[in-house]
């Protein structure tokens, strides 16, 4: 069975990636700052600061890994916008760090969690620092030879409580305030996909020689507008919410698509089956009543 380290594998995206590789039969280890009390007794869990590159190698000098994915760093748009210089430490600076542990003790595969930012002209330091990762990564691989698959991720979501996970905190916040406010005008355009279909294709590119050394694009089969997502929220919650779209501009993320540039070629990859985008926001608002109320609702 291959062994498999996952850098930020309790984060958000992380622990649904986890336990799609436990599921797998992977023996898997879990590298992060702090633990997860649902997964931590089916994984071996290493606590670790990747900017530290003690830290890093240190894991890789403890044990043996033959495929490892990089979730970790900055995942929030607007705090790597507040935070560049550490958006860059963790981003860049920090994958690179593992990127030569990786090659210095016979990793087969390296997977990058990237972004739809990477290959657009928003995204602002979070867009560059994923750029210049992936630049960085396919480098490595012409130069020395470490075979890679970078994801680029697009709206992920789930029911879970994550600082990154924007649909939650906008049900919680229909929730508990009545209110949907946002800084567009609504019409942006994305394509949403469930945190565990995510995983799954995650581990889909691991299992194929088909995704060696290329870019693969990960989102949803449903596109939405912004104001299409928060009606259906509206009418989940009986129409007693008020959506306020203020139109004050929306400067670092895009509208239509992320695609500005002639960036490398990507494929892109869809679950099918998948969860469908209003059973995932029923999940979502069931969650929030379950952590703020203690209690569930006949929805």
């Amino acid at each position: 069975m291959n062994r498999v380290l996952v850098f930020g594998g309790f984060g958000f995206l992380g622990s649904y990636l986890v336990q799609e590789l436990i599921s797998r039969n992977y023996i898997v280890f879990v590298a992060d700052l702090s633990t997860n009390e649902s997964l931590k007794h089916e994984v071996t869990f290493i606590q670790c600061d990747i900017s530290s590159k003690e830290n890093v190698i240190r894991i890789f000098n403890q044990y043996e890994f033959d495929i490892v994915y990089n979730l970790a760093g900055f995942a929030n748009l607007d705090d790597a916008v507040q935070n560049p210089l550490k958006t860059m430490e963790l981003n860049v600076i920090s994958n690179i760090y593992i990127l030569d542990a990786c090659l210095s003790h016979g990793v087969k595969k390296f997977i990058y969690a990237s972004s739809a930012y990477a290959v657009s002209n928003k995204g602002s330091f979070y867009g560059i620092s994923k750029l210049a990762s992936e630049k960085i990564i396919e480098e490595y691989s012409r130069k020395l030879g470490l075979s890679f698959v970078i994801l680029r991720y697009g709206s992920v979501y789930a029911e879970k409580d994550y600082n990154n996970n924007y649909i939650y905190k906008l049900v919680k916040d229909a929730v508990v305030s009545g209110k949907i406010e946002h800084k567009g005008d609504g019409e942006e355009i994305r394509e949403y996909i469930h945190a565990s279909d995510a995983a799954k294709l995650s581990v889909d590119v691991l299992e194929s020689e088909e995704f060696n050394n290329i870019h693969v694009i990960l989102t949803g089969n449903e596109r939405l507008k912004r104001i299409e997502l928060f009606n259906m929220i509206n009418e989940i919650l009986d129409n007693k919410v008020e959506v306020i779209c203020k139109n004050e501009g929306y400067n670092n993320h895009y509208r239509f698509t992320p695609y500005a540039f002639d960036a490398s070629v990507s494929k892109k990859l869809i679950a099918n089956p998948h969860i469908d985008m209003g059973q995932g926001l029923l999940e979502c608002v069931r969650a929030v009543y379950y952590n703020e109320y203690g209690r569930t609702e006949n929805l």
